[in-house]
């Protein structure tokens, strides 16, 4: 297929939300699950990275009572020029935290939780010891509620890894975020290889954990080079993949290139499937949580112990 065509508009550094297409529709929030999850958030003094990142999936995740939280704090150590996170020297860690994480949970019912974090460059393991103890809190709470951790790369410690791994989440994502050509203006503190290592490792490690990873575009890369990440990801064994249209928080955030239309979405998504991977999310508006309790199940269809 052909590289998508641009949208209206174009390159631009204006905020990516002054000059949407037309097919970007949300959900506005304010369902009453949206109000109650969000003062519960409140109550327990939890970040949750829809609200860091500005997800525009907010409207429609709250209000089915979904959320994915952010631990370990609300600055990142690294500066990413596509992400809304702030970035800076994070505050101390909260030893508390993971069991607040596990009470919210608790509280909201949640068969499937979803756990992530701003990157910690500045601790010794990259935050991979919280990342265990907040799994292992909701395994204590929710007994039947399956985990999914979305986790940063640990500058590519195997220990770090194998530390998350040990509390044995039912889902590792990492996401890969863009093709390697773009890996030094999107991404500057990651590494493409890295990334790729870290997913192989964790299937090495636990064959049957189902492993994911999530993409952006229209930030200038080609179709080709998009079909490349996939084979890439599909040679590590990744499970389940999200794609979704990169958009511009803030005008100091890099500047979209282009648009890709649904039909775009649609046609990635088939070739994704012919590739092998079990479970394919792609649209404008896919995120890495987006339906993520629909593709917990591992491959023998079997519960993981806790």
């Amino acid at each position: 297929m052909d590289n998508p065509s641009p949208g209206a508009g174009g390159r631009t550094g204006r905020p990516a939300a002054q000059r949407l297409p037309p097919w970007f529709k949300v959900r506005r929030p304010g369902a009453p699950n949206y109000i109650r999850l969000k003062a519960l958030l409140r109550d327990a003094e939890l970040h949750t990275v829809c609200e860091e990142a500005k997800c525009p999936n907010i409207g429609d995740c709250w209000g089915y009572g979904t959320a994915t939280f952010l631990i370990l704090g609300d600055t990142c150590t690294r500066r990413c020029g596509y992400c809304a996170i702030q970035s800076g020297r994070p505050h101390t860690l909260d030893v508390l935290e993971p069991d607040r994480v596990a009470r919210a949970v608790q509280r909201l019912g949640l068969r499937h939780a979803v756990v992530t974090s701003v990157a910690r460059d500045d601790l010794s393991d990259g935050g991979a010891s919280v990342f265990a103890a907040t799994i292992r809190r909701i395994r204590a709470r929710c007994p039947e509620t399956r985990v999914e951790v979305l986790i940063p790369d640990f500058k590519g410690s195997a220990e770090a890894l194998e530390t998350v791994l040990r509390a044995r989440p039912d889902v590792l994502n990492h996401n890969i975020e863009t093709v390697p050509r773009l890996y030094r203006q999107v991404r500057p503190g990651g590494r493409y290889a890295r990334s790729l290592e870290l997913l192989a490792r964790a299937k090495d490690l636990v064959p049957d954990l189902v492993t994911k990873s999530g993409l952006m575009v229209g930030l200038g890369e080609s179709w080709e080079e998009v079909e490349e990440v996939l084979r890439d990801l599909r040679a590590v064994a990744c499970d389940v993949l999200t794609v979704g249209q990169y958009l511009q928080p803030s005008p100091a955030h890099l500047p979209i290139a282009r648009f890709w239309p649904p039909e775009a979405f649609a046609q990635l998504r088939e070739q994704a499937l012919a590739l092998g991977f079990r479970h394919v999310e792609a649209g404008p508006l896919v995120r890495s949580s987006y339906r993520a309790h629909e593709h917990a199940v591992p491959a023998d269809g079997a519960p993981r112990p806790a």
